[in-house]
């Protein structure tokens, strides 16, 4: 049914974004100030991007209940997070009917649940599979990392590796994607906690992001076991936790490694306004919440400084928000045109956006295409197209890829 008031349509896409339940958005977020209209840091040509017609787009999977993320197994097989707590398994096309058995407890509620899933760099040999997840009750939880051996129908061994150094309230921003770096270290993102009135230790939780003590508001880097890698940016800093990579994130829920110029980007959620594509390096401050084009959901200012010396401003924000999810750069040849560009879920616009880029790392441009539904990750598969999942309680996986001309 179509919504017409602007009241309800602005409800809907809060509680679609924030709280990350069931509500299906209409494509709307909510209004906006006219200060604050859609700009980027660099090049206000590329904020009003084009919808792309020639995709085709083949449903692979239906029945998938608020998927989360995706990997592939050597075999060709798939696993699927299923963010109530299910991982399960796609094997020659089919979603076999029962889970894996042996995943974690989760706490599923608002945005938490069973998230990431990824697979070590040498699977072939060793069969780990890691699992991020929030845990704990409304009061006190957190998210965590796990690893297990998996069998082909169930994950044996499965240890906690590595757990938020906090524990917070409600159920908001854990963050949660991983990638692997070339020397199989892992980047994980960690969300700052949550809105206001949120507090941890007196203060807004949001704070946090700025706290080197604090994994909140982080990227973080790891051994695959969990370990803190001797060359981390912090490891000699005394007032810094020895994880931290980089920080002053809002909540990270794309991450992608672009291995042939060695690059990291992500994608993280503005408040109203203020979604940000960030290309991230070690050791940087990307300087929320002191600097933001976000607004709080009153409408009033979080800050009036959109950039600071010492922060790394974004590549480009999105206002009103898109509320961008997972994130896949492509480097396959199977699609010439989409070489050397990014691909961004997005759960508001219910799109994927094809974000193209020049040899610095600069956007030039942007495309839309049209999904139809709130779009929880994307991801490049191993036979060179693109992978959508959607975030529905009939989520579906979707195939991309450019028709024959």
């Amino acid at each position: 049914m179509k919504v017409r008031n602007p009241f309800i349509k602005s409800v809907r896409a809060y509680f679609a974004v924030i709280l990350g339940t069931a509500i299906i958005t209409t494509g709307c977020s909510l209004p906006q100030a006219s200060s604050q209209g859609s700009t980027t840091t660099q090049n206000t040509n590329v904020s009003t991007p084009t919808a792309t017609k020639n995709v085709k787009q083949s449903v692979v999977i239906e029945g998938l209940e608020r998927p989360w993320s995706i990997a592939w197994l050597p075999d060709g097989a798939m696993l699927i997070t299923e963010r109530p707590g299910r991982l399960r398994v796609v094997r020659n096309g089919v979603l076999e009917t029962t889970a894996i058995t042996g995943v974690p407890e989760v706490f599923a509620q608002n945005q938490g649940g069973l998230m990431e899933v990824s697979i070590h760099p040498r699977f072939a040999e060793n069969r780990l599979v890691y699992l991020t997840y929030s845990h704990g009750t409304n009061n006190a939880n957190r998210t965590r990392m796990a690893r297990g051996i998996f069998d082909g129908k169930s994950l044996k061994d499965v240890r906690v590796i590595f757990e938020v150094s906090q524990a917070k309230s409600g159920g908001q921003h854990f963050g949660s994607r991983i990638i692997w770096l070339p020397d199989n270290t892992m980047l994980l993102a960690i969300g700052d906690g949550g809105n206001p009135p949120i507090q941890l230790d007196g203060q807004l939780i949001r704070n946090q992001a700025q706290n080197l003590r604090s994994h909140l508001g982080k990227i973080v880097r790891l051994n695959d076991d969990g370990s803190i890698p001797k060359d981390n940016p912090f490891v000699n800093n005394a007032n810094a936790d020895p994880a931290v990579w980089s920080y002053g994130h809002r909540n990270i829920q794309g991450l992608a490694f672009d291995a042939a110029n060695n690059r990291v980007w992500s994608t993280e959620h503005g408040p109203r306004g203020g979604d940000e594509l960030n290309l991230v390096k070690a050791g940087q401050n990307y300087g929320w919440p002191i600097v933001t084009y976000g607004r709080e959901y009153s409408g009033e200012e979080i800050t009036k400084e959109r950039s600071r010396p010492g922060m790394v401003d974004p590549k480009i924000h999105w206002t009103p928000s898109t509320a961008p999810s997972g994130l896949a750069f492509y480097d396959s040849n199977r699609v010439p045109s989409w070489q050397g560009s990014l691909f961004s879920g997005e759960l508001v616009d219910r799109t994927v956006r094809h974000i193209e880029l020049d040899a610095q790392g600069n956007v030039t441009n942007q495309r839309t295409i049209d999904i139809g539904q709130r779009v929880r990750d994307v991801r490049q598969g191993p036979d060179g197209l693109l992978y959508v999942l959607t975030d529905e309680q009939d989520g579906r996986l979707i195939r991309l890829e450019e028709p024959a001309s």
